[in-house]
């Protein structure tokens, strides 16, 4: 009976191994690799230098119709391939991305294949139907399996619903929560890129790009303790006009599947970066090389730049004759401002539509638009309108038809915050007919950037971003600065940040409020300046008053002085949550950024990337007195050194920004 017994096993251990199939592919380095198992159960696990990241971790896809893309799919061929090439990339934060991966696309019999690619910073896989008819997608399976307990930083959904379906309704917009996975609570969602720590200084950055036609993931902790699960919220069955101010689709019923797809469906990119210093988190292009090509043909009249930004500061000007607010005289007021200060745009936000109607060609009497837009064109400012999704959404060929032939030249359109599959659709139509029309948009209310930006160059920014318009009225003790200096290695990931910066009214922990008619940052004036710089953002806001940018000459030049776009980035240094420093050149000037937490720091900055003769900066610093009051600053011109070593002090929640340019 035991001799039968061990035969027994010998036979089906045998067997197990014929079923199961493991395929390998290296990144260019050898560095990373990623081993996928096929069989029972379709896995991957990811490698670093020989070390586990990611053990075993399951993928699949469940079909309406009963198939099962993963568990017990059979490779009917293997492809390889290897591509080494320049992508350009003219609104981004470098002019030109190399693009440098092997390739693994494994061809099933059951109607999918599966690629994987690798590169130096990173793996990337995503399922392909090769079918030749329409389908849905009930469920997919994205695991991320660790081998212990790991920290991570957490991105929860901002509410304290546990309701899965008021969850799926957010603005994907929160600060970090530092804990471990087991600690994570298993009932709420968290948006991507997420960070976790797996030892050794390394991170892993999840994300997703090219997110078309297919709802967004996000992430939540699995039974296990040591693992995350990819989750999507269902397609919308039925929805009716509501939420802000009526400009919001309020979901009603939903599908029993999250997608509906067309044959030969292309589905998302499923992205795990790899760093081994944080600061290489803080410049990757990972999500921009995964996105489609552009399908804009003609970017000439694509225009990035700075925009003089009215709500945050609540329309708020001094020493003028006239109540300000949304009125002609108000806007031109900032038209003035634009103009004198070499500000491309000025935006009419919030208030211009009348309230209520979610109808974009109604317009407030006080407002006369073709005034404006002829009072700015004569001052080589543009206009950007401010939209409600809804409004936006339902007009949207008349809407951009009728404002680009008026002169407007853009719209931030808002208060989405889905990323079902309808709306992923709407950012895509909204961005096909916007280009048709020559129109620039900002989407604002936006679930995180997946490399639309390069499929729609015209799509300029993103909100997805905690950004600078909470300190108006939060009342829950945010710590902004911490958060300021967690981004660039997480959120930014992603892509561009709408995240409004520029107050010229600057506070200390100790003395900071939240004011909504005249708000404040945390953190240095420095702070602000810096980050600028740091901060990736091609259609950037001056978030603060004409008023007081007037007051504040010498910052003012600074500000609106730095490019939006840039030729080259290099990430200097970093520690997440701690501190960053970035550089950025734009010809043949350099522009460096840095800011700390609530720690006072100094750097010494490597800037040997500068290359060889003689070399001056503009700096701004934290002034002597900045611990106490925020607003304190230095600027002085200094000489770069010989060894290109340069040490910079920053105050509790300060900055530092500098322009550098080669002497004469």
């Amino acid at each position: 009976m035991k001799n039968i017994t061990l035969i027994s096993l010998f036979l089906f251990s045998a067997t197990l191994g014929w079923s199961q199939k493991r395929y390998e592919v290296f990144s260019p380095d050898k560095q990373l690799k990623v081993s996928v198992k096929t069989g029972n159960v379709l896995s991957y696990a990811l490698l670093h230098k020989g070390d586990t990241l990611i053990y075993p971790s399951s993928i699949s896809m469940i079909l309406g119709d009963g198939e099962v893309w993963g568990p017990n799919s059979k490779v009917r061929s293997v492809r390889n391939n290897t591509v080494n090439k320049t992508i350009a990339s003219p609104f981004y934060k470098r002019a030109a991305v190399t693009d440098h991966f092997n390739e693994m696309t494994l061809v099933f019999k059951n109607g999918f294949n599966l690629i994987f690619r690798m590169y130096n910073e990173g793996m990337a896989y995503r399922f392909v139907s090769s079918g030749d008819k329409p389908f849905t997608v009930v469920s997919e399976e994205a695991r991320f399996h660790f081998q212990t307990d790991r920290n991570a930083y957490i991105p929860y959904v901002r509410t304290k619903s546990e309701d899965r379906e008021k969850q799926f309704f957010n603005s994907f917009e929160n600060i970090y929560t530092y804990e471990a996975i087991s600690r994570m609570n298993p009932h709420k969602l968290l948006f991507s890129p997420m960070v976790v720590e797996t030892g050794d200084n390394r991170k892993l950055c999840i994300a997703e790009a090219d997110l078309e036609q297919y709802p967004g993931m996000f992430l939540v902790k699995t039974k296990d303790r040591n693992a995350l699960e990819g989750v999507y919220a269902p397609y919308p069955k039925e929805k009716k006009q509501g939420g802000y101010n009526s400009l919001q689709e309020v979901i009603q019923v939903r599908e029993p599947y999250i997608a509906s797809c067309q044959a030969n469906a292309v589905f998302p990119w499923r992205i795990v970066v790899v760093s081994e210093n944080d600061k290489e988190l803080a410049d990757n292009d990972m999500v921009y090389k995964l996105a489609a090509p552009s399908r804009v043909k003609d970017i000439s009249w694509i225009r990035p730049g700075k925009v003089a930004w009215e709500w945050w500061n609540a329309w708020n000007l001094k020493g003028v004759d006239f109540k300000t607010g949304v009125n002609n005289e108000t806007y031109m007021a900032y038209i003035d401002f634009a103009s004198r200060h070499g500000v491309e745009y000025v935006i009419l936000d919030e208030g211009w539509a009348v309230n209520l109607k979610a109808d974009l060609f109604q317009v407030v009497p006080e407002v006369d638009l073709k005034k404006l837009i002829n009072y700015a064109a004569s001052r080589n400012v543009g206009l950007i309108l401010w939209a409600g999704y809804y409004a936006f959404n339902r007009d949207l060929e008349k809407v951009c038809k009728h404002y680009s032939e008026l002169g407007i030249k853009g719209f931030k359109v808002d208060f989405m915050d889905r990323d079902d599959q309808p709306m992923v659709e709407f950012y895509y139509k909204a961005a096909e007919i916007a280009a048709k029309h020559r129109l620039l948009l900002d989407f604002h209310g936006a679930y995180k950037p997946t490399g639309l930006n390069r499929t729609y160059p015209n799509v300029l920014n993103f909100e997805g971003v905690h950004g600078l318009e909470q300190l108006k009225f939060t009342s829950n003790n945010i710590d902004q600065v911490t958060y300021d200096v967690t981004i660039p290695f997480i959120r930014m990931l992603a892509g561009p940040m709408d995240y409004t910066q520029g107050a010229m009214r600057n506070a200390n922990k100790k003395n900071f409020r939240y004011i909504t008619e005249e708000p404040m940052s945390q953190g240095t004036r420095c702070r602000q300046l810096a980050e600028y710089v740091v901060f990736e953002s091609p259609l950037n806001m001056l978030c603060d008053s004409p008023s007081m940018y007037e007051r504040e000459a010498e910052c003012t030049s600074f500000i609106t002085s730095i490019p939006t776009v840039w030729d080259h980035t290099i990430s200097l240094d970093g520690a997440i949550g701690k501190y960053v420093a970035i550089a950025r050149k734009k010809g043949k000037d350099w522009y460096v950024g840095a800011m700390t937490n609530w720690d006072e720091r100094t750097l010494t900055l490597d800037l040997s990337f500068v290359g060889e003769g003689a070399f001056a900066a503009e700096v701004y610093r934290d002034g002597a007195n900045a611990h106490r009051v925020a607003s304190d600053y230095v600027k002085e011109v200094i000489d770069i050194p010989a060894d290109r070593k340069l040490k910079i002090s920053m105050a509790p929640g300060g900055g530092c920004a500098m322009k550098i340019y080669k002497k004469p």
